[in-house]
């Protein structure tokens, strides 16, 4: 008997990184109008991207139903296994409820609300990952997991104000009036949601923000998992932050892990985002 980790295309994994990990990524839907596209399977996040910028239509996303979680459950049953299901957070998506639902019907599968989403889940699962691999049943993984998510910080700096307005988050004028001072805003996932911390006058200043943010929790533990991200169809903006923060990884760790950001936040954000999740450091 083996234990299976099934998480959502929320957290930013690819399937081919599931592949690797051997973990199983369920996609949730990406809606451009009357075309629909499986997040990570029929779209990518590069093709989300190319098509957020070219269409005037605001795109949506639709959670994962009971049904999709009962038949990878079902999966699980059949091969004899166990899984740990994590989910992105039940306060921006319905998927934790519909997990639950479906569990019911399914004892050998146990469901996490890993109150995040994008890099902020992701590292939450690799977390699952080695607590798996290291012996821990589907209730010690369930119970460290509840107890460790507190812990995660997600931290983003957003380059565009136009999402947020084409969402409905702001108003046009202060959309206008933010893009003509270049300010650029500072976001992160505090339980289970995204508020604003911050409102930074360029990159620079943001990328300084993002630092001195990320100083006042400790800094990163780099015995735990840890992730920079971006959105969009460059990645020019997180390599100006790792020039600019060189002093938070240089000689703490060899390998700077990134993973691109997908549709789920995305749509909100627009491209040009950079974003941090960690576990703080205690010492």
């Amino acid at each position: 008997m083996s234990i299976c980790i099934i998480t959502d295309s929320a957290s930013d994994i690819t399937q081919a990184e599931a592949r690797e990990w051997d973990i199983e990524v369920l996609p949730l839907k990406t809606i451009f109008g009357a075309e629909e596209y499986r997040d990570g399977v029929d779209i990518d996040h590069t093709q989300f991207f190319q098509k957020l910028i070219e269409s005037d239509i605001l795109p949506t996303t639709s959670q994962l139903t009971p049904y999709a979680y009962a038949a990878a459950f079902q999966k699980i049953r059949d091969r004899g296994d166990q899984a740990v299901c994590i989910t992105l957070s039940a306060k921006l998506s319905g998927c934790y409820q519909s997990a639950c639902i479906a569990a019911e019907d399914f004892p050998e599968c146990v469901v996490v609300d890993s109150e995040n989403v994008t890099v902020g889940q992701r590292i939450l699962i690799q977390r699952a990952m080695e607590l798996r691999d290291q012996g821990h049943s589907i209730q010690e993984i369930a119970a460290s997991l509840n107890q460790e998510k507190k812990e995660i910080r997600l931290i983003a700096l957003l380059d565009t104000l136009e999402y947020l307005k084409k969402g409905g988050r702001i108003s046009s004028a202060a959309a206008m009036a933010g893009t003509l001072l270049s300010i650029k805003p500072v976001i992160a996932v505090e339980h289970g949601q995204v508020v604003i911390l911050g409102k930074a006058r360029g990159s620079k200043n943001g990328n300084n923000m993002l630092m001195t943010l990320m100083r006042e929790t400790g800094g990163i533990d780099f015995s735990k998992p840890f992730c920079l991200a971006y959105s969009g169809l460059s990645d020019h903006l997180l390599q100006k932050y790792i020039a600019d923060s060189a002093s938070v990884y240089e000689e703490k760790t060899d390998h700077l892990p990134i993973s691109s950001i997908g549709s789920t936040i995305g749509t909100h954000t627009g491209p040009g985002v950079v974003a941090i999740a960690f576990f703080p450091n205690k010492k």
